[in-house]
């Protein structure tokens, strides 16, 4: 009954704040989002590159020889570029994700197909109409199992290297030594493009685990925070409680035999349990020797563990201890207010004391926290801290600098009164 007593009426400290963060935090992965993008922009960027070279060298043959096959391949590797493009995207899943719909592989290989076809008839695209075909097969194959990737690279590469080689004998098209000799950039992109794709989402998968570590440590600094809280709690009631029963058993056997032995235990039961919910209240609320030094070390490990930046910077510690119990106290909530009501990717923690004054400042680089500066400045929590801080005749005060969201607690070195 004390610690319902004293939890209702107890701010919300930092081992509540960060089990909500493990859970609601939509955003923690946001710098994997942005690594995937690069790996993504990599991959689109060497694809668009062998198809503009793609594109120039069947322009070139179009050019001199004006034929309808060479305006034909012209255009079936646009659609192909295109559809290339598009199929990148579904490389998020990661190497064995499995394939997207059937009717974008059918877009993806029917064009190439046809180019590979069209491409035996028509003078000199023995060097080219085959790759569309090729760069189809290496998007397609990052998706599949690792035996049927392989299988399915291998495949693409005979079929590839043979169809110049049908075109000059099967359909009198000879093989140009010198034309080759010019292409030697089309084939150089064409022969690393799957060691390019594959070493890309080999990246981007050790990121994604990276990642899935973090939150790991994340998860764990919460069990470790619970662990804390759970030995203080035990060490306050497990000793009372044991006393309290004692007494009480006592003052039973007691009551018949000797009322006034009896009176006297139940009278140090009364006092012990008030005792005890004192101490819970205490333990509950925050107010059981926070220490600043370990509330500053705690923040920055809880914030990193979380996925932000933290910058720790710690000048002069002030000297008087109720000052560092509300500091210590402005920290633990601010903490809180990050992990709860932000995605922050970077924070500051910055304490100094000059001129008998200490400065808190706590900054993070979330704009939401500007926009609910208002609405936070108002909670229960911030409310709780403004008196505290007041109570030693400080300011706390939250705002924004630089698209960034502060909040800054100036106390004096010595309390009044």
């Amino acid at each position: 009954m004390s610690l319902l007593y004293a939890g209702r009426h107890a701010p919300p400290n930092l081992l509540e704040t960060t089990v909500v963060t493990a859970v609601h935090r939509p955003d923690q992965a946001r710098s994997v989002q942005t690594t995937w993008l690069y790996t993504l922009g990599a991959i689109v960027f060497f694809f668009v590159v062998l198809d503009a070279i793609l594109l120039l060298t069947a322009l070139a043959n179009y050019s001199s020889s004006r034929s309808l096959l060479d305006a034909a391949l012209v255009a079936l590797i646009l659609v192909s570029a295109a559809v290339h493009v598009r199929y990148c995207f579904f490389l998020r899943v990661g190497r064995g994700g499995g394939m997207p719909r059937t009717a974008w592989t059918v877009a993806l290989v029917v064009p190439a197909l046809v180019a590979w076809v069209l491409g035996l008839f028509a003078g000199g695209a023995g060097l080219f109409a085959a790759i569309p075909l090729w760069m189809a097969v290496n998007a397609m194959a990052p998706l599949l199992p690792k035996a049927q990737r392989w299988t399915l690279i291998l495949i693409g590469a005979a079929v590839t290297i043979v169809h110049p080689i049908w075109a000059s004998v099967g359909f009198d098209n000879a093989f140009d030594v010198e034309a080759a000799g010019r292409a030697w950039l089309l084939l150089t992109y064409g022969l690393c493009l799957p060691f390019m794709v594959l070493s890309s989402l080999w990246w981007w998968e050790i990121v994604v685990t990276l990642d899935k570590h973090r939150s790991v440590a994340a998860e764990l600094a919460v069990a470790q925070e619970r662990l804390r809280f759970a030995s203080d709690l035990h060490d306050i009631q497990g000793h009372h409680l044991q006393v309290i029963a004692l007494k009480s058993e006592l003052a039973e056997r007691m009551l018949a035999i000797d009322p006034d032995a009896a009176r006297e235990h139940v009278h140090e039961t009364r006092l012990i349990a008030k005792q005890a919910l004192e101490e819970t209240r205490s333990l509950v609320a925050g107010l059981r020797e926070v220490d600043l030094g370990a509330e500053l070390e705690n923040a920055r490990e809880v914030l990193t563990a979380a996925g932000a930046d933290c910058e720790l910077q710690v000048g002069a510690m002030p000297t008087n201890p109720e000052v560092r119990r509300v500091l210590a106290l402005v920290v633990r909530e601010a903490t809180t207010n990050i992990l709860r009501h932000s995605s922050a990717s970077t924070a500051a923690i910055r304490l100094e004391t000059a001129a008998g004054v200490s400065t808190l400042e706590i900054e993070n680089n979330e704009p939401n926290s500007i926009a609910d500066a208002s609405a936070r400045a108002t909670s229960s929590g911030l409310a709780g801290l403004r008196d505290r801080v007041a109570a030693v005749n400080g300011t706390l005060e939250t705002g924004s600098r630089d698209g960034h969201f502060v909040l800054r607690a100036r106390v004096p070195g010595r309390s009044e009164g």
